[in-house]
């Protein structure tokens, strides 16, 4: 029987996306669609005086302009616009009333026949503001930023607020035979997928609504829209196919579906609002932030202390954060360490997550700080990186469920040729350029969320596999159909996926890598509910070779089911369901993840990374990378791998290309647009070597970890080291420009 789990499969969803097959939200038609144009402010913050929506409406083709003073009613409640990823606050509402929050704010729904008269009329929107001070600069006013308290118990604030202090730090520091400190900053960065968000919503001739979004969450647009607009979720279908990439931007529902369904009710016509890339640049971010980290080693180069402090911002309405400081006590044993974390509130959109949120930021400090020891203590990084290894989450005091990590070192290092590395920065030269190695620790969660899955198997041998969860890009539609093929003993090509449909079993967002480990293993268990129903259908053949089987000797096995101690004993599935008359078996079944919190459950990675500088210009080139990856079993050797070259792509554009400018005259983002917003491009991403290191899980059944974001975390720390053993230069500020080389 062939073997799916862990093969290199091609995506089976590759075809549909390749010939333009695949349908992604602004794509699907209806008759008589009309187009929404969205008009966005001009100030950062303040009231609307006037708003003088004429020429608009005077343009042919035009069929209404919606503004906060002629929308339907909405909820003047803010829990009804709240959402599963909601942080906590007052959710922005569109067209809700005259406040001006921030920049390009939406303030105006032009609904036209077309997109471009829709487009054009918004143009012709003229509004008056009365402008109120605005602060856009994150350290104008530090003394105004909010303090984060540790967690006093095991509450869900416990995630994301700085942990307890461990140990006497202060003393500790001021003991230590070598100290560093330093402070690293990270800008703004916006996610900028290549598919524009964009909502077309079908009014069907009942009042029903079927909604195809940009989302990573069908469900959870569906609850926040029946809220909003209090609908019955049998009345409102939201579907999302094809996803044109969202890495966080696609969590939360965003204001132009809200836009689409309030035009659509209010109009009983279907309505299709699609925003520009630049209106894409208020829909969320990774939030800029500066951390400061102080270590303290002792004489064998272990850690004395550690003092990690981080200032993120935030918007004025929501108070959005990650955890910023906690990954030092997952990474490196040191019985000292404080925390602390505080919030800068601007007038901005409220951040959101941005692929693997926190640890890549976070860990571009740390590491980049645990270099500099390096250099300090002259010993090897990775030298030092084994010396504080740590078996335990000192944070919560516990195990790790599985930790590969020195054996992640060991063979990127091996792979890499890090045994040749001279540790003396501007040594290692070639035809004009320096040369530089450098390399970091990476680490992310692996959780399992709870999720539903639908099987139904027919008489025929084709089982289609159901579940509301989205395929992002990242190979969910493929995973899923290899489990499933796996576990029901079919072929690939007979199993087909439905995904992205809140009609369909019930999933979580996709985000934090948690979908492959939750709906394989829902999979699993729907699986074997099927095998239990056969099995009950098989006990009842004429002399059958089951009738003393229990669930736990059977399996399915190329479309028969078979006694796991007796192969011979067998049936096939056609004849099962046959006699039973029957032609198909269908099992919906929920799965929860295990109770194992007395584990910490994480991913870990080593990053090698080789720089060329040219020593007069100062361009940086990366040109080789390993990045050796421990998470468990991988279901997909191709697409994971996929999985983990991007986000070293991703990790190189944070460290040198990405970064969101605003001018905090106008509180205006400056580069909203991916021609002055940088980011990687082929020529810029060279040799790309990926290693996944052997891991036993035991969290789950399937031992699955997950590898969505895993891959970018610690590569910008990674770069700034080499970029550092190169040219001598140490860059704490991102992204690493010539400018900042100054060689």
């Amino acid at each position: 029987m062939t073997r799916y789990i862990g093969a290199p499969t091609s995506r089976v969803d590759g075809f549909a996306k390749v010939t333009g097959a695949a349908k992604y939200a602004a794509e699907f038609d209806a008759p008589g669609l009309a187009y929404g144009g969205v008009a966005t402010s001009t100030i950062a913050k303040g009231r609307i005086l006037r708003i003088d929506c004429e020429a608009a409406l005077r343009v042919a083709g035009v069929i209404e302009v919606f503004t906060h003073e002629n929308r339907p009613p909405l909820p003047d409640d803010d829990e009804a616009y709240k959402d599963a990823t909601s942080p906590e606050g007052a959710p922005f509402r569109p067209l809700f009333d005259d406040r001006i929050m921030f920049d390009r704010q939406p303030i105006a729904l032009v609904v036209a026949e077309t997109s471009e008269i829709a487009r054009f009329a918004a143009s012709l929107i003229v509004v008056d503001y009365e402008s109120e001070p605005h602060r856009t600069d994150m350290f104008r006013d530090l003394a105004a930023a909010i303090p984060l308290k540790a967690p006093s118990d095991s509450s869900q604030d416990a995630q994301f607020t700085p942990p307890k202090t461990r140990g006497r730090p202060d003393e500790a520091l001021a003991a230590a035979t070598t100290r560093h400190a330093g402070d690293y900053f990270v800008p703004i960065e916006h996610h900028n997928p290549m598919e524009l968000f964009a909502s077309t919503v079908v009014y069907e001739g009942d009042g029903r609504l079927t909604v195809y979004d940009k989302t990573q969450g069908v469900q959870n647009v569906q609850q926040y829209l029946c809220k909003v607009f209090e609908m019955r979720p049998e009345d409102l279908r939201v579907v999302s196919p094809f996803v044109g990439g969202a890495f966080g931007s696609g969590l939360r529902p965003q204001f132009q579906v809200m836009l689409a369904v309030l035009a659509a009710r209010a109009l009983r016509r279907s309505v299709r609002v699609a925003l520009t890339r630049q209106q894409m640049y208020v829909l969320g971010y990774r939030p800029a932030m500066r951390q400061s980290v102080e270590l303290g080693a002792n004489a064998d180069g272990t850690l004395a202390a550690i003092a990690h402090d981080a200032l993120t911002i935030t918007s004025t309405y929501e108070d959005f954060y990650r955890q910023e400081t906690a990954w030092s006590g997952l990474l490196y044993k040191c019985a000292n360490a404080k925390y602390a974390h505080r919030l800068a509130r601007l007038d901005l959109p409220t951040p959101c997550d941005m692929r693997a949120p926190s640890a890549p930021t976070a860990l571009f400090a740390l590491e980049s700080a645990m270099d500099e020891l390096a250099v300090a203590l002259e010993i090897d990084p990775l030298e030092l990186r084994l010396r504080c290894y740590s078996d335990r989450d000192q944070n919560n005091d516990r195990p790790f469920s599985s930790k590969a990590l020195r054996e992640c070192y060991r063979q990127g290092a091996e792979a890499f040729g890090w045994e040749k590395r001279n540790r003396e920065p501007r040594s290692m030269r070639d035809d004009g350029e320096l040369i530089g190695w450098g390399m970091a620790t990476g680490m992310w969660e692996a959780l399992q969320m709870p999720i539903a899955v639908r099987i139904a198997l027919g008489a025929n041998g084709h089982a289609e596999v159901a579940c509301a969860t989205s395929d992002i890009g990242t190979g969910t539609y493929t995973i899923m159909a290899q489990v499933a093929a796996d576990m029901l003993g079919s072929p690939l090509d007979s199993v087909s996926v439905k995904l992205g449909d809140s009609s369909l079993p019930q999933s979580p967002v996709e985000g934090g890598s948690w979908i492959a480990a939750s709906v394989a293993n829902g999979i699993a268990t729907t699986a074997g509910a099927i095998r239990a129903e056969l099995l009950r259908l098989a006990k009842r053949m004429p002399d059958s070779p089951f009738a003393t089987a229990a669930d736990s000797e059977v399996a399915l096995v190329d479309g028969k089911l078979v006694t796991t101690g007796e192969p011979s004993h067998s049936a096939l599935i056609a004849d099962i369901m046959r006699h039973s008359g029957v032609d198909r078996v269908e099992q919906e079944k929920a799965t929860e993840p295990r109770d194992d919190a007395a584990r910490a459950h994480n991913t870990h990675s080593a990053i090698f990374v080789e720089v060329r500088v040219d020593e007069q210009l100062g361009v940086i080139r990366v040109t080789r990378v390993v990045s050796a990856i421990a998470a468990g079993r991988i279901l997909n050797a191709k697409t994971a791998k996929s999985q983990i070259s991007g986000s070293v792509v991703w990790g190189i554009g944070m460290a040198l290309h990405e970064e969101t400018l605003i001018d905090h005259r106008f509180g205006r983002i400056m580069n909203a647009n991916i021609a002055e917003y940088h980011v990687p491009v082929n020529a810029d991403i060279r040799d790309i070597d990926v290693i996944f290191v052997e891991e036993a899980h035991d969290a789950n059944p399937l031992g699955i970890k997950g590898v969505g974001e895993i891959g970018v975390v610690g590569v910008a720390a990674a770069i700034a080291n080499a970029v550092y053993n190169a040219t001598g230069k140490r860059v704490r500020d991102l992204p690493i420009t010539l400018d900042k080389l100054r060689l």
